[in-house]
């Protein structure tokens, strides 16, 4: 298993530390157009291999693609963050320039690769690749919905005082503050709803937490968050790479499915080693499906921008 991450910023490093870390890949190859950048991340990440047990190689590389071939997953990082008071809307005229670039440079030299996209605006960033390249849509994936399921997770176990290994919870729906749909009504501490344990005015908190949760990290840390991003993405990348078939939500092109067509949006998919296996097909109640389509709306907004 062979891995690319493009951007060596804080998120792509976390990346390809995690996988790393993980040890379940042979080789991660980070690559940043900054002179030195990705060779410095990439020897210091290696430096902690005796340290953290792992014998994956990691390789920096500035700014030439050959160096990526033959890669099985490829990550794209790349792009500007976001910095306080910015909708990751406001990104798409720079990154869409860059996302388009960065994944036609990364399909010249692995063309059978699966590419996961972490740009922001997310989900426009993965319907924009979808439709750049050549690739089935299987093989391209947006990862916003493991983020923010993680973060509802987190949200879910503090109000509930619990461990968070006792807590599900799945967030659908656009990755934007407005747009993401957290699925307060199918949470659950080990089986049992979060209803029970939790007011109705507590589960709206929890809702509009977990909404505004990336907003949040980039007031406190003046740019945008990158441990838990780098966390979803070597998840996902393991569950490609050890063909789990396990589910996460994720940004997904879809042609009928929840009764939405020709935009990539966040569902439950199966991933494994063709990448997104099934989209899962979930009921959802009136207002649940009410807020979908309103995210769906807002995606094609952000998707009108886009130069094809």
């Amino acid at each position: 298993m062979k891995v690319t991450v493009v951007g060596a910023g804080a998120v792509g490093a976390s990346c390809a530390e995690y996988i790393a870390i993980k040890d379940f890949a042979a080789e991660v190859v980070l690559l940043d157009i900054k002179e030195g950048y990705a060779e410095g991340k990439a020897m210091d990440l290696m430096q902690t291999a005796s340290l953290n047990g792992f014998d994956t190689k990691i390789t920096g590389v500035t700014n030439d693609y050959s160096q990526t071939a033959g890669s099985d997953v490829c990550v794209i990082t790349s792009g500007i963050p976001r910095k306080p008071g910015m909708t990751r809307e406001e990104l798409i005229g720079i990154n869409a320039g860059i996302v388009k670039s960065v994944s036609s440079s990364l399909i010249e030299h692995s063309p059978n690769t699966i590419i996961i996209v972490v740009s922001n605006p997310m989900d426009t960033m993965t319907y924009l690749v979808h439709k750049s390249t050549s690739l089935p849509k299987n093989r391209i994936i947006g990862m916003g919905g493991a983020l923010d399921s993680a973060r509802f997770k987190y949200r879910l176990a503090e109000a509930l005082g619990a461990p968070i290994s006792d807590v599900d919870g799945m967030v659908i729906g656009g990755h934007s503050d407005k747009g993401m749909v957290p699925l307060i009504e199918k949470a659950a501490r080990n089986s049992v709803k979060v209803s029970e344990f939790l007011s109705a005015e507590r589960m709206d908190q929890v809702v509009q937490d977990t909404k505004v949760g990336g907003a949040t990290l980039t007031g406190l840390l003046g740019t945008s968050a990158w441990y838990a991003p780098g966390a979803a993405v070597s998840g996902m990348v393991q569950a490609i790479a050890c063909d789990t078939k396990k589910i996460f939500p994720c940004s997904a092109l879809l042609d009928g499915e929840y009764g939405l067509s020709d935009l990539s949006i966040g569902v439950p998919c199966v991933l494994g080693a063709n990448g997104i296996e099934q989209i899962v097909n979930i009921s959802l109640s009136d207002a649940e499906k009410a807020k979908l389509v309103e995210s769906a709306e807002g995606v094609k907004k952000t998707n009108g921008l886009l130069v094809l």
